[in-house]
């Protein structure tokens, strides 16, 4: 082999060294982990929750993130009971994920309460303002952004008024409510606004254990109360099966803030479409995990809500819905 062959093959030994690997060959991608603190049950209560489970891992596939390949996510569930939220916030935060999703207001409170640096994705928070959970719904600042709830305190208030177009003879209700919490009386200030334009009186009733329920709708029967309206928290949405049968047994028509209510035989539900809110927090990882500040992502609100209602319920507590209500409804269980 003459020099100038041996120069050109040394030349060639180096260039191959120098090259960039092949697609077989490529240095793995990054994998990220994300926390998930959720204020519900780790098994999905009805086919709703799986569907919103399914929902955010699709948001997040979409986005290219699917967990066991480039995505790991670390779960923890408060099962309807905030007093877990401080403990289980704590424990992913020891994990130094990349980011942490929040559901529920007292699992973004404790997040938020546990780490001022990982960024902190919300959802099923009503009210984030009014809660000091972030500054503005435009510019959140801080390290918590995602999505609301609901569009404004007028919920409440919506709710009560289509219990009083179904039931138009109805002038007392009972509203059911998780009291594990810190009272926050400046958000049923819309809810007592419709109440009396309604000309309907209104008594609250407050559970925190799974086992205090059976008393509460024996309160609620001793007192005559003529319907019943359930207020949105975890732990309501993690019983929401056993809150549906106590108030079928009591011959109570009900209002909830959640379908899984109705597909388990409660009356009627007006919430926001879950499984849009659900996947659109794959939207919010991307951005986070691509170098975005949370504090400088808008907040967004829902803008589509939906009205179930169960005619088979109806039927047994011996209502007829009028037309009007029943054209309006999203869908309708027969």
């Amino acid at each position: 082999m003459n020099p100038r062959q041996i120069a050109l093959r040394i030349i060639l030994t180096f260039s191959l060294l120098a090259a960039p690997l092949s697609s077989d060959g490529q240095q793995p991608a990054k994998v990220y982990r994300i926390g998930f603190l959720v204020g519900g049950p780790a098994t999905p209560a009805s086919p709703e929750g799986a569907r919103n489970r399914e929902a955010f891992l699709e948001g997040l596939r979409e986005r290219g993130y699917v967990e066991g390949q480039n995505l790991v996510i670390e779960r923890r569930y408060t099962e309807g009971q905030d007093e877990r939220a401080p403990s289980l916030a704590a424990e992913l935060v020891s994990l130094k994920p990349d980011l942490i999703v929040a559901h529920g207001t007292a699992q973004v409170r404790a997040v938020k309460e546990a780490t001022s640096t990982i960024p902190i994705v919300m959802v099923g928070v009503m009210h984030p303002v009014q809660r000091g959970l972030v500054a503005g719904l435009a510019h959140p600042g801080g390290n918590v952004t995602g999505l609301t709830e609901t569009a404004g305190l007028e919920i409440g208030g919506k709710r009560l008024q289509l219990l009083k177009e179904a039931v138009p003879k109805v002038s007392r209700v009972a509203v059911l409510y998780y009291s594990g919490g810190q009272p926050e009386p400046r958000l049923w200030e819309p809810f007592q606004a419709a109440a009396r334009a309604l000309d309907v009186t209104y008594q609250f009733y407050g559970v925190k254990e799974p086992e205090e329920l059976e008393g509460a709708f024996t309160a609620i029967t001793k007192a005559r109360e003529e319907a019943l309206l359930v207020s949105p928290h975890p732990f309501t949405g993690t019983h929401a099966g056993r809150i549906a049968e106590l108030a079928a047994k009591s011959r109570l028509p009900a209002m909830y803030p959640f379908r899984v209510a109705v597909e388990a035989g409660g009356l009627m539900a007006y919430e926001t479409n879950q499984p849009a809110i659900f996947r659109r927090i794959g939207f919010y990882v991307d951005k986070i995990l691509k170098g975005a500040n949370p504090g400088d992502l808008p907040v967004e609100q829902p803008t589509k809500f939906e009205l179930v209602i169960n005619l088979k319920t109806a039927k047994a507590l011996g209502l007829t819905i009028p037309q009007s209500l029943l054209g309006r409804a999203d869908e309708v269980i027969q």
